[in-house]
């Protein structure tokens, strides 16, 4: 009986370890960053034939470095996260895991993400250790300093599409580019609107993220009907550089115009219900976008 109680305790600390490292490195937003790198990889010309080792060592290269950055993140917030309610649960704000704990496995996925993206070739890797420098070590400390921060942000936020298309392509050429903008001008009105939602638990740790010094203001709720709008002509990148085809096109504009009209229901309604209307339909457009470019793909 008490080897029994024993066995199950230890199984307990394993499997919170591991959930604590699940919170660590933000699972759900590091796989979606990895996502949008795995599909810019499947977009580029060069990938005709499905390698699925490759897909595998993107992905958990991805994951790797990206988890990275976000457990750097947590170390040097720790203080701030743990004063705020979305955050406080987090290992090392909530004290189950020491800064040097996580410092440690920053280091340790970084280089291991880094030499994993090698295998394709030193753009891929270059691009990612740079976007992990920029996401640590720029936008994390400058977040207190001025809403800039977003716009800084949005660089690593985008970069897995040129990592990917890097991977596959061997270079940066204009497809990428275009599926990095896509990806980069996405960001304001889908993080303006968690900032939004959230913005009374940044302010009480001193973030500045929205555009307003105020905070939920109708300049705010405009600087995301702008940045939407950018959306639609940036929308159009990928079919005139030859991407993909009429019929992603037609969904791309028409997820675009569905992101416009949210932000401009947040603009009249003011409210954090509307906020969360644009944060969920921004949540639906990337997964729809990125695969509807890759469905309808052009074989070259």
């Amino acid at each position: 009986m008490q080897q029994e109680t024993v066995k199950q305790t230890s199984s307990f600390k394993i499997a919170s370890k591991l959930q604590d490292y699940k919170l660590l490195i933000k699972f759900n937003l590091s796989f979606m960053v990895v996502f949008s790198a795995v599909i810019s990889y499947l977009l580029a010309p060069k990938v005709i034939v499905y390698d699925w080792k490759s897909i595998l060592i993107l992905f958990a290269g991805g994951m790797l470095v990206t988890g990275s950055a976000n457990a750097i993140n947590q170390a040097v917030e720790k203080d701030t996260d743990a004063v705020m309610k979305r955050t406080a649960n987090r290992p090392v704000a909530a004290g189950r895991m020491s800064v040097q704990e996580a410092i440690a496995f920053a280091v340790i996925t970084g280089l291991a993400g880094t030499w994993l993206l090698w295998h394709f070739n030193f753009l891929t890797a270059a691009l990612a250790a740079f976007s992990l420098f920029i996401y640590a070590f720029v936008y994390t400390p400058l977040k207190k300093i001025s809403a800039i921060a977003v716009l800084v942000g949005a660089i690593p936020g985008a970069l897995p599409c040129l990592i990917g298309w890097a991977a596959g392509n061997d270079d940066l050429s204009a497809g990428g580019w275009s599926l990095f903008a896509l990806q980069f001008f996405w960001q304001f009105p889908h993080f303006w609107a968690i900032a939004w939602i959230a913005h009374k638990d940044y302010s009480k740790a001193g973030f500045k993220l929205l555009p307003s010094d105020e905070g939920q203001t109708k300049y705010s709720a405009i600087q995301a009907i702008i940045y939407s709008l950018l959306l639609i002509p940036v929308g159009i990148l990928p079919y005139i550089f030859d991407i993909s085809g009429l019929v992603s096109l037609s969904i791309v504009l028409l997820a675009n115009l569905l992101m416009v009209w949210q932000c401009v229901r947040l603009y009249k309604e003011m409210t954090v219900q509307a906020a969360r209307r644009v944060m969920f339909s921004s949540y639906i457009y990337l997964p729809i976008v990125l695969l509807a470019l890759l469905i309808d793909k052009i074989k070259i």
